[in-house]
């Protein structure tokens, strides 16, 4: 499985009562459909994953499902912290058409976890999968790393095609790319690296920031492939610097605003994340006013 390109991380809309908006998550993937993502990775941390019960994320799921378009690669985030709880939803996920797996790590025991934890979790998870399993790796969140020896050691289950790496460290995604056997892929979940992970032999990206900017992530994508390394790095310049205003300042809230100043379908964030104050929206606001300035003036 070629998980190659780039992948928005998709939001989960709500309405303002908290309930979920398949509606509103349907006229994302719509939209999506008519760019060049590769696919979609449903039920990840910009989805507010840990926020749903089974039932929502059963229902996101098929709603993604139903709406992509021919040909677009399906990931669904199954990470538990039980190893039992992660193989019984990749199952699931597998069962309603999903392709590939996305497991990030157990975190609740941080103090009493080590490698050895982890290794055996992946592996046990990889032996019962009916699809192939992605590693996550998102230390903002979990505040646990998956290191580069476990990666490589991981790398070598047949059934464990890859890793989503959220730590930013391009040291790290070096190491697993000298280290583990060629077809292993790495992707990056950082906007702010892409271009250097694609250097380091990355295959792509898994992105929130393309919720929001699908068609400049996968510019810089193209435009490393075909060489034009000068332009790319301009496109990751603007990459950064959305980044950091966008997500880094403001999280989920602030990518949900600017989705909908995009034509998106953010809608509210779940409780007890707050909508983005009022103060927080005019950097926003100036920054799609810069990156897109005609569809600022209309």
């Amino acid at each position: 499985m070629n998980v190659s390109g780039i992948f928005p991380a998709l939001s989960t809309p709500f309405e303002a009562d908290g309930g979920i908006s398949l509606n509103r998550m349907k006229h994302n993937i719509r939209l999506y459909n008519q760019t060049g993502l590769a696919g979609y990775v449903a039920l990840g941390s910009t989805g507010e994953a840990v926020m749903l019960s089974r039932d929502e994320a059963d229902q996101i799921l098929a709603a993604v499902k139903e709406t992509a378009a021919p040909g677009k690669i399906l990931i669904a985030g199954t990470g538990a912290e039980s190893t039992a709880e992660t193989i019984a939803r990749t199952k699931r996920a597998a069962s309603l058409g999903y392709q590939i797996a996305l497991v990030k790590t157990p975190y609740y025991y941080k103090p009493t976890y080590r490698a050895d934890h982890f290794i055996q979790h992946y592996r046990a998870v990889a032996d019962a999968s009916p699809i192939p399993v992605l590693l996550y790796s998102v230390p903002i969140f979990t505040n646990i790393t998956l290191e580069a020896a476990e990666v490589i050691a991981l790398a070598q289950h047949p059934n464990i095609i890859g890793i989503k790496d959220s730590s930013g460290s391009i040291q790290r995604i070096g190491e697993v790319v000298a280290g583990a056997p060629r077809d292993f892929q790495v992707l990056t979940g950082g906007a702010a690296v892409v271009y250097p992970c694609l250097a380091m032999g990355g295959r792509g990206a898994i992105l929130a920031l393309a919720d929001l900017l699908p068609e400049l992530c996968v510019e810089l994508y193209n435009l490393f492939q075909q060489g034009r390394h000068a332009e790319a790095r301009q496109v990751q310049l603007q990459l950064v610097v959305a980044s950091k205003v966008v997500f880094g300042e403001n999280g989920i809230p602030g990518l949900k605003y600017a989705m909908d100043m995009r034509g998106y379908q953010g809608g509210y964030p779940r409780s007890p994340l707050l909508p983005l104050k009022e103060e927080k929206k005019q950097p926003i606001a100036a920054l799609m006013g810069e990156l897109f300035p005609v569809a600022a003036r209309v």
